[in-house]
């Protein structure tokens, strides 16, 4: 059985920086593209960022271009979100996502099934 475990969120102050996990278990953690998105209070999920199995190849939503860097370390299993001069427009419980496949799309897409964790509370007061 797959499981996604995020870690890393809580409440940060509007300037911080802030580096969330998400620990993969139950497959070939290499073998699949991972990714983040959010969920603000009464806003539909959000895609964020993408990173493909081997790591090559990521992709950011424009709205956090240049603030947000994912990465991933296959030999943990563990996917990194790393937040920048965080705002208090990016308070959201952040969700990592597993794809079905290495491909960047498998994540981006929501015409793909993915693997979903249970989420990780970030709070960013003013």
């Amino acid at each position: 059985q797959v499981r996604l475990v995020e870690s890393g969120g809580g409440l940060v102050q509007a300037g911080d920086s802030l580096k969330l996990s998400c620990v993969a278990s139950g497959r070939d953690f290499s073998s699949y593209a991972m990714g983040w998105f959010r969920q603000a209070p009464g806003k539909e999920r959000e895609y964020i960022a993408a990173i493909s199995s081997s790591g090559t190849n990521t992709n950011y939503a424009d709205s956090v271009r240049g603030r947000f860097t994912i990465s991933r370390d296959n030999a943990k299993d563990t996917v990194y979100l790393q937040i920048t001069s965080v705002r208090p427009e990016d308070t959201a419980v952040y969700y990592c996502a597993g794809g079905f496949a290495g491909s960047l799309v498998t994540v981006m897409s929501s015409f793909y099934d993915r693997y979903w964790g249970q989420g990780t509370q970030v709070t960013v007061s003013s």
